[in-house]
């Protein structure tokens, strides 16, 4: 197949998702992914954005699309996307038998996922649907690091664009989107990480969840200054909530390993092991 004047081959399926799968694709011997979908208009969005924020290392690269024709005549739309060989935060989580991220890794990818947010809402985007599946390990060309890298724009949407319905997966939602349908740039710092066995597709409003996010614990012995900068993280009202730039500069030494426990990594995840050494934090 040819993309832009140069050719790929479509390899083996690497993953799959609501509106598409992921195929390798191997250009020049140089491996990368490729988002194969049937939802056109999704993934026109999707390219869309990905052209108007370019420019940041931080975001998954994108290399271009086209409409390729299988053997019984229907369409098919590709992305040419960057190969993630080190897979998504979800899967590294996942494998960490519920014990969350070790510090060392959230300290690691916090500063990336940051850059990337401030970029993304200074190119008047909000992302929506950032959790830990969407967020990408990529291995530095430059050193032995791996970077973390937010990818599917599909649900991306303007700062002031309003829609009638839910741009995210439920459980991530923040408290304004749940009760007005109202994502900005204050939802994408909110990813939340419900109870276990909570259901990812939930079509009414549901008044425990609301429970469950006005009071998420955070461990007790945490420092008061560490305190500080999770309950402006995670205030409810979205104009207390610190920015991304804000959470940068935040005077917390160990801010990147608190935004990891903001991220859902490794608090809110209640078991009643969990819950007799935290403290219910007052939410304003």
């Amino acid at each position: 197949m040819c993309n832009h004047g140069e050719r790929w081959l479509r390899g083996a399926l690497i993953g799959k998702g609501g509106f598409g799968s992921v195929f390798l694709a191997t250009p020049d011997k140089r491996k990368r992914g490729l988002l194969t979908g049937n939802f056109p208009a999704l993934m026109a969005h999707e390219a869309e954005v990905l052209f108007e924020i370019k420019g940041c290392s931080f975001i998954s690269e994108w290399f271009g699309e086209e409409i390729t024709t299988t053997k019984k005549g229907n369409k098919v739309h590709n992305l040419l996307l960057e190969y993630a060989a080190g897979g998504t935060l979800d899967g590294l989580i996942q494998r960490s038998n519920g014990h969350g991220l070790p510090e060392a890794h959230v300290k690691a990818y916090t500063p990336s996922i940051l850059e990337e947010l401030i970029h993304i809402h200074k190119c008047d985007y909000v992302h929506c649907d950032l959790k830990p599946e969407n967020i990408l390990l990529v291995p530095s060309t430059t050193t032995s690091t791996v970077v973390a890298k937010i990818a599917d724009f599909g649900l991306s949407k303007r700062s002031k664009e309003k829609y009638s319905g839910w741009r995210s997966t439920p459980r991530y939602l923040s408290i304004e989107a749940l009760k007005d349908i109202k994502q900005d740039e204050s939802s994408d710092i909110l990813p939340w990480e419900l109870k276990p066995g909570c259901s990812d597709h939930v079509d009414i409003l549901d008044v425990a969840m609301l429970d469950h996010l006005r009071t998420s614990r955070i461990a007790a012995e945490i420092s008061y200054v560490v305190r500080d900068f999770l309950e402006s993280c995670l205030a409810m009202k979205p104009g207390r909530r610190l920015t991304a730039e804000e959470l940068l500069s935040h005077p917390v030494k160990v801010v990147n390993s608190a935004l990891g426990q903001a991220y859902g990594v490794c608090c809110f995840k209640p078991s009643a092991k969990y819950h007799a050494s935290t403290a219910i934090v007052p939410r304003i």
